[in-house]
Parts: C-alpha cells; sequence; structure tokens
C-alpha cells in the first residue's frame, strides 16, 4: 500500500485558481478545497498500482475497486466489481480521463455499464463501452444524447481542477458524448456475474433515475449520489424531495445487514449507521426541527459528517 503524501500534491495545489466560490452553473464552490486534500480516509485504504495521472484506483474489498478522480471538485468515484464470469463497472465518472484503460489494466472479464443515475460525472465514460444499463425515464433518455452544455464544461474551470487535465482535453470543447443502453433495468433486478449477484435498488430523489446496488451475501450498498459523506445535492430542478425522502427510508431499512457502504463522491467507504443518521436528518428537515444556514442561494442543513443542500423554495 502507497497512501498519498501531502508533498506529492502540493504543485497541484499550487497550481489550482482558488478565487470564486460559486460557477456559473450555480453549483457552489468550496474555497480552496484543493488544500484539503488528500483525505485522510485514503491513507487507510489499498492502493493498486495503476499508471495514470488523472484516476487513482483503490481496492475496497476482494474484487471490488473504487476509481477515485480527485483532481477535480466533483472526487467523483466510480466502481468495478467483479464476479467470475463477468465484470460490472458503477458509474463511468466524468469522461475526462479514459477509464476504459483503467478497467482493462484490473480486468480482463466482459464490462457491462450501470450508472447510479445520469448526470454529466457518472456518464462521461459511457460511450466508451457497449454494455450498457440504465433505467427508463425521461430524464435518462434525454441525457443518453450527451452533454455539451455549460454545466458540464464547467467542470473544467481553473477553480475546479487541481493540476493539470489529461493530454488533448480542451475546457472549452468538453463534452459527455451520447452513449447507447443495451437494456433498462427493474427495481429489484438482479445482475449476475458469476459467484457475485448483485441488485438493483431504485431510489429516486436526486435524480428521477437514481440507484442502489447492493451486494447482499458481501453486506455491500454502492449509494451513488443518495448518500455521501458532504454535502448532498438536493437542489437541482430534478430533484424531488419527497421521493428522496421515501428512498432514504427504504435504505434504511437494509442498514442492520450491511457491512459498507460504497459512495460516489469524496471517500469511498463509509459506515451503514449513516443511513439511520440520514433518514433522521430528513425528518428533522422536513418537520422544520433544524435550521439552515443560507450559503450562496442554497439552504444547508448540517449534520456530523454530511449535510443536505437544498434550493431555496
Amino acid at each position: 500500500m502507497i497512501p498519498k503524501a501531502l508533498s506529492a500534491i502540493l504543485p497541484l495545489v499550487l497550481g489550482c485558481a482558488l478565487a470564486g466560490a460559486q460557477t456559473p452553473s450555480g453549483e457552489p464552490l468550496r474555497p480552496q478545497w484543493c488544500r484539503e486534500l488528500p483525505r485522510p480516509e485514503y491513507a487507510k485504504l489499498e492502493r493498486a498500482d495503476v499508471n495514470d495521472d488523472w484516476f487513482e484506483v483503490y481496492r475496497i474489498r476482494p474484487g471490488v475497486f473504487a476509481i477515485y478522480e480527485p483532481h477535480q471538485f466533483e472526487e467523483v468515484i466510480s466502481y468495478l466489481i467483479l464476479g467470475s464470469k463477468r465484470a460490472l463497472l458503477f458509474d463511468t465518472g466524468l469522461g475526462i480521463g479514459k477509464i476504459s484503460d483503467i478497467t482493462a489494466s484490473l480486468t480482463k472479464l466482459p464490462i457491462t455499464v450501470l450508472n447510479s443515475h445520469t448526470h454529466f460525472d457518472h456518464t462521461g465514460g459511457n460511450a466508451e463501452f457497449s454494455d450498457i444499463l440504465d433505467e427508463d425515464t425521461p430524464f435518462t433518455r434525454t441525457n443518453e444524447k450527451g452533454q455539451s452544455n455549460i454545466y458540464s464544461r464547467d467542470a473544467l474551470a481553473p477553480d475546479r481542477i487541481c493540476g493539470h487535465l489529461p493530454p488533448g482535453v480542451q475546457p472549452n470543447s468538453y463534452s459527455i458524448r451520447p452513449f447507447h443502453v443495451a437494456h433498462r433495468v427493474t427495481d429489484g433486478e438482479h445482475i449476475q456475474l458469476g459467484n457475485r449477484e448483485l441488485e438493483i435498488i431504485f431510489t429516486p430523489g436526486h435524480t428521477p433515475d437514481s440507484l442502489c446496488l447492493l451486494d447482499r451475501k458481501n453486506g455491500l450498498l454502492f449509494t451513488g449520489d443518495t448518500f455521501y459523506p458532504g454535502p448532498i445535492y438536493l437542489f437541482t430542478p430534478e430533484t424531488d424531495f419527497d421521493a428522496y425522502t421515501k428512498s432514504v427510508a427504504r435504505l434504511a431499512k437494509l442498514a442492520p445487514k450491511l457491512k459498507l457502504l460504497l459512495p460516489a463522491h469524496n471517500v469511498p467507504v463509509a459506515a451503514p449507521d449513516y443511513l439511520d443518521r440520514l433518514e433522521k436528518a430528513v425528518a428533522q428537515v422536513r418537520s422544520g426541527a433544524v435550521q439552515p444556514v443560507v450559503t450562496e442561494g442554497r439552504r444547508e442543513f448540517s449534520f456530523q459528517g454530511f449535510s443536505l443542500l437544498l434550493a431555496i423554495n
């Protein structure tokens, strides 16, 4: 295991533009976020040896790899899950680095892609794969056409990047390429990888097509953006807080049988009791028992280890 040393990222930190607290897209940006890296949790994880300047890979459990993009503000995490016959890639990241090169270095198994939802930071590498699973919602079908809008291009603004972009990646031409869905998944559908079975759980709220992935035998829940340690974004037009409340309650019932949560941002490991705490937090927000801090046009309700970031009504 080779933990990230602080000295290794100092040139990246110094290369960041740290002025600006909010981008044209309206997405909030923590000032000087680069200086918070590396996150201490990564020092405890087993780092896999991949020769890449954009991605870092960590072996979380046998046959489960977290593919982390630490040099962009989203700190997005995709997961490669191996069975004996095939592999599943849960999300494909921003599409800034070539994630298919990373997966090819980790396995020779055929790879199926499943998206936790179709926001651009989770589908950026979809076009690199041919076997893609997704929900059948209008939101999903719209995003399958690709995105070249200001929101996705803004992901490469200087104040969102630590260090240098990969060769050939230009902010003014960055876009999410269209991709083709081979199969439309249903709630409760099971995916057989060979000695590993995964269960799809629809969790709408963050987006209409949000879902989580359950490895029941091994007690693993891949939570996408339904939960991650940090400010959970619930302010975009496609967010439905009532649906989110129901989805969180559904996940909280699973907590006693889980061993680990694997979120899609910031860090790839979290304790299952976060789901109980998240359910209580949502209830407090709905009842008015907790008051937000209004920052940059958002209402932020803070709790231990995470916050809920909602639009102003």
